[in-house]
């Protein structure tokens, strides 16, 4: 993208005319992944590919927003484990979810292409909209979250995360937001936080929106005030908003992390039960086949140590595999276990004694619709849920940060910047000032120090 472009869309000042008045480039730059390549880790067992090496910046067609969708010059992106899942080829690769998309027919055609632009968070500047758009015009300062659907299905009415044709844009449609350009439905579109940076507010989208579904939705754990929730992973992406709804709600966070340096940022955060799994060492499986139920138990004894006595009333639970048994174990007699995600693999095992006979339940939770997402979105807006970003690479060195993510290097939130230059779009000093503490606590070396 050339200079002026960019300079026009980085202006607080610069309105509609001035966005309309801008040539929409016939090409830009994007993160890909090459249908030609899908097998290339065959063979390989997932813990051993490096994402990195199947992602490609190429040159690629833009296209015209249709009917209710948006073009969107984008600001910064930012690494969410699907996109890491997409670069393994792994469990499937996306390139069967291009071409289920594309069967459902008209604009669908479009996103079978031999090459998949991957990326579900964005934030950015409205550049175009199709035909029917009322609510958001060229200029329009925006966040997307990620759940792409038309609803035109009855299912999806009562809640668009049970519509059989909900995807997940950048990972079961093409065009993502790992990229200069991106195209959207506009009923994907938020108001950008006025006192976040580029890069911070594109680090909030599916995190947030799946934290505060997962936690405070009806559908989801329904978290009160008074409540124990253990959270795994809670220095991560998602395990870091996490932690923030449960301490805004009133309820105690259990912080599970892998090092004393996430230990540290939990507390800064005002967890004061936090547990080091490293540190103590604990070993749910004792081979790829077992599990040890000893240390479910010893587990469950120190969260007792922790919370005086008391077991969990809500278990976050994301990694999956690795720990899905332990959570099944701790959770309180008529506790909830929420799972979403199963970064450490998809096929849970647990003693079903401990959740029949304790009358326990576990609910499956999938990112959020418009309304969770828009009121997750409130709260950062009004600097009640803070970004955890730790550090923002460029988007050439895309392939360095979703490396990063899947070897588990980072803390929080890994940001990429599209147009940006690091450190722009804040237009509400004021509010940012009251809260720069906050917003900073995780910003650790930049990527060129790194």
């Amino acid at each position: 993208m050339n200079r002026a472009f960019v300079e026009t869309l980085e202006s607080a000042d610069a309105g509609r005319e001035a966005v309309e008045a801008l040539t929409v480039p016939s090409s830009y730059r994007a993160a890909v992944l090459l249908e030609e390549e899908q097998r290339m880790f065959d063979g390989v067992a997932v813990e051993d590919r490096q994402p990195g090496k199947a992602l490609h910046l190429k040159e690629v067609a833009t296209p015209e927003p249709g009917p209710g969708e948006a073009l969107i010059a984008v600001m910064a992106s930012s690494i969410n484990y699907n996109t890491v899942w997409s670069a393994l080829f792994a469990p499937v690769p996306t390139f069967h979810f291009l071409k289920r998309y594309a069967r459902t027919g008209g604009l669908a055609a479009r996103h079978d292409l031999p090459y998949h632009v991957v990326g579900s968070d964005l934030a950015g500047v409205v550049l175009r909209t199709g035909p029917g758009v009322r609510n958001w015009h060229p200029g329009d300062r925006v966040v997307a979250h990620c759940l792409s659907v038309d609803l035109e299905e009855p299912d999806g009415h009562d809640d668009a995360m049970l519509d059989p044709q909900q995807r997940i844009w950048g990972f079961e449609t093409n065009f993502g937001g790992l990229a200069e350009l991106a195209l959207v439905k506009t009923n994907q579109l938020m108001p950008k936080a006025a006192h976040l940076t580029w890069e911070e507010a594109a680090s909030l989208g599916l995190v947030n929106s799946t934290a505060y579904r997962q936690l405070v939705s009806h559908h989801g754990a329904a978290l009160r005030q008074g409540d124990n929730v253990l959270v795994w992973g809670a220095a991560g992406g998602l395990g870091s908003h996490a932690t923030q709804y449960v301490l805004n709600g009133g309820a105690t966070p259990i912080c599970v992390v892998s090092n004393p340096q996430k230990a540290e940022i939990c507390r800064a955060m005002g967890a004061t039960a936090v547990i080091d799994r490293s540190a103590e060492q604990y070993r749910f499986w004792t081979d790829e086949h077992t599990q040890d139920p000893r240390e479910w138990r010893r587990l469950g004894a120190r969260i007792r140590e922790l919370t005086g006595g008391e077991d969990p009333d809500i278990v976050f639970e994301h990694p999956g595999r690795e720990t899905f048994g332990a959570s099944v174990y701790v959770a309180r007699r008529g506790g909830v276990i929420v799972t979403c995600a199963s970064t450490s693999g998809f096929r849970h095992e647990f003693d079903n004694r401990y959740l029949w006979m304790h009358l326990k339940r576990i609910i499956g939770s999938h990112f959020a619709n418009y309304r969770e997402a828009w009121l997750a979105n409130r709260l950062v807006t009004r600097g009640r849920i803070h970004p955890t970003l730790s550090l923002a690479y460029p988007l050439a060195r895309v392939q360095q940060a979703v490396d990063d993510v899947h070897a588990n290097r980072h803390l929080g939130k890994v940001g990429v910047l599209c147009l940006a230059a690091e450190g722009g779009g804040v237009t509400d000093p004021e509010t940012r000032a009251r809260h720069e503490t906050a917003i900073n606590r995780f910003r650790a070396t930049g990527p060129d120090e790194k």
